[in-house]
């Protein structure tokens, strides 16, 4: 895979980290979805937990990257059979289900968006999500055993895919899942060529050390919308936060063959771009949360997201 960074090496004043025994005594060391105005806060967790010298795939060296940058890559972890065979699935999966909630298409043109809970809808997707590549790396970072708290395939059709605006996944999944802690990972799977010009995830780098907080109360029943939309009105991050994060830390554009993996954390300011290319984008997402870190109420106050964005 390949990294290109824009940044403009400007800095910022750190916040001072929260006490320690906040937790001790139950306090939310994540508070968002706040009445007024957003926080970005040094994040309290590790993030490669245990320690460097924890066993798996990674090396220690790429143990290191990763908790300095919030994520890894690596080409040739799905092979050109893999890469068919999920693509299939899309097609069978999507056809089975019809007018479905697993079913997320794009508000402009019908295109599929996202097909949610792709590795209980398909024996093959599990499989390849269970892998020592994938599952094992996720292991290894986390220090624990893991369950899937999702798993989904994002497409974006040539001409017609649209953005992903701005967030931090673990911002949502504490607020409306009831995460705990950051102790969690997606890996992105390309299965198809990720260009600099088809709508490639960018990543702040370094922003998995921040939590960004978000404003407004989120109202029940609301995930839906969330994900249609191209800059949901919740659980988005002020513009003013995501520059001022940029301008300090830069901007990574990541990009890769079919077959090639990023490993990312939880806490990750990341975004991708509409894709206007006649080329698609689509990626197999799964994410892996610990299991010390089981769900919980939701910190944002609101039901519990249903089972399909949130595995319990």
């Amino acid at each position: 895979m390949v990294t290109q960074t824009a940044n403009k090496n400007t800095q910022i004043t750190k916040t001072e980290i929260p006490e320690s025994d906040k937790q001790a005594r139950g306090v939310d060391v994540y508070r968002t979805r706040l009445a007024h105005r957003s926080q970005i806060e040094p994040r309290p967790h590790n993030t490669v937990w245990g320690s460097m010298g924890n066993p798996g795939p990674l090396s220690a060296p790429e143990l290191r990257h990763y908790a300095d940058r919030g994520y890894h890559t690596e080409n040739k972890v799905l092979s050109a059979a893999d890469i068919d065979a999920c693509l299939s699935e899309v097609s069978d999966i999507t056809d089975r289900l019809g007018d479905d909630d697993r079913v997320i298409r794009e508000s402009s043109s019908g295109d599929v968006r996202s097909l949610f809970a792709v590795h209980k809808l398909s024996d093959l997707i599990a499989e390849i999500c269970d892998r020592e590549s994938i599952r094992g790396v996720a292991e290894q970072i986390l220090d624990d055993e893991v369950t899937i708290h999702q798993s989904r395939i994002n497409l974006k059709p040539g001409f017609a895919g649209g953005p992903f605006y701005w967030h931090s996944d673990f911002e949502t999944w504490h607020a409306e899942d009831g995460m705990p802690a950051p102790r969690a990972l997606s890996v992105s799977l390309a299965l198809t060529p990720n260009l600099s010009t088809n709508g490639p995830l960018m990543i702040i780098p370094g922003s998995h050390r921040r939590f960004v907080s978000c404003v407004g109360a989120t109202p029940d029943g609301y995930h839906r919308e969330s994900l249609t939309s191209y800059r949901p009105p919740f659980g988005t991050p002020e513009e003013e936060d995501v520059a001022t994060l940029a301008d300090e830390l830069g901007i990574d554009t990541i990009t890769g063959p079919a077959g090639s993996a990023l490993y990312f954390d939880s806490n990750c300011l990341h975004a991708s771009s509409g894709n206007i290319t006649p080329y698609p984008r689509s990626n197999l997402f799964v994410v892996f949360n610990a299991k010390s870190n089981a769900l919980q109420n939701p910190f944002g106050g609101t039901a519990p997201r249903p089972d399909h964005l949130a595995h319990r």
